[in-house]
């Protein structure tokens, strides 16, 4: 990996934590912990080169699509998308308040978002269908999905990861933030995901697994995953860290839904 790349990456990682935590502090009711999990690799996405996108156009047929099923989980996308110029970045200071396209959950039309991202357990289902379509058009453009590890429970998820192999989905990459923690509870107390590779691997995906916060191995495994079709679909299972960076959300079971106080966020950007 680039040296200068890398330097970047760890630069804008930094930063999209704090803007995180910046947006967090202006609107409490945004579920930091889950979008925390997936900072590095958001930021590989678009920093990395990995997505193909036009934010001057942004339905341009070209791009890559993602879609993003854990879209709760997902407030730091806000500020790189501004950063991309998909809309101002003065608008950020809004979040949550009324009129304000950028709410605690994302819709569709905020710009740089591709799907309804609210209820959850459909976004795998609806990249498939995309992923197929793209296939047909004989398209090679890749569609990424990121779902959350507690989503999975949903049985909607497995007719997809089903379908998937089936036709030869080798344009779809599922993202699994393996964050170990739903929303009330660590998944290991309630439906847990020791076996996660294996199950794929028998419903026949390629599959691999990355240190979610780790900026150098998150971008190569993109990185090669998006360059080297395996006429599969492929799940990178991402290990990661609800609320990483703050210690009590670390630690605690119930941090879905746990806010961090404005003191405490003045402490941590400090």
């Amino acid at each position: 990996m680039d040296s200068d790349l890398k330097r970047n990456l760890l630069i804008k990682a930094k930063w999209a934590w704090r803007e995180t935590l910046r947006m967090h502090k202006l609107s409490p009711e945004t579920r930091v912990a889950s979008s925390l999990s997936l900072v590095e690799i958001l930021v590989t996405l678009y920093y990395g080169g990995i997505l193909s996108f036009n934010a001057k156009d942004q339905y341009w047929e070209g791009r890559d699509r993602l879609i993003i099923s854990k879209g709760h989980g997902s407030i730091t996308l806000y500020p790189i998308l501004a950063d991309m110029e998909y809309f101002s970045a003065d608008l950020l200071n809004d979040i949550c308040k009324s009129g304000s396209f950028l709410g605690a959950i994302p819709d569709p039309v905020i710009p740089g978002y591709e799907t309804v991202n609210g209820s959850l357990g459909h976004g795998l289902g609806v990249a498939t269908g995309v992923a197929l379509a793209l296939k047909k058009k004989k398209s090679t453009s890749s569609v990424f999905v990121i779902v959350g590890d507690g989503e999975l429970y949903e049985g909607a998820n497995w007719e997809a990861i089903m379908f998937a192999p089936q036709h030869c989905l080798d344009n779809l990459i599922l993202i699994i933030d393996c964050n170990k923690v739903s929303m009330l509870d660590f998944t290991e107390n309630i439906i847990s995901h020791l076996s996660l590779a294996k199950k794929f691997e028998a419903f026949g995906w390629n599959v691999t697994t990355v240190n979610g916060h780790d900026i150098e191995e998150v971008y190569l495994v993109l990185n090669g995953v998006k360059q080297k079709k395996m006429e599969k679909p492929t799940v990178i299972i991402a290990n990661t860290i609800k609320g990483h960076g703050v210690e009590f959300l670390e630690k605690s079971h119930l941090s879905h839904v746990l806010s961090i106080s404005a003191e405490k966020i003045d402490q941590l950007l400090q």
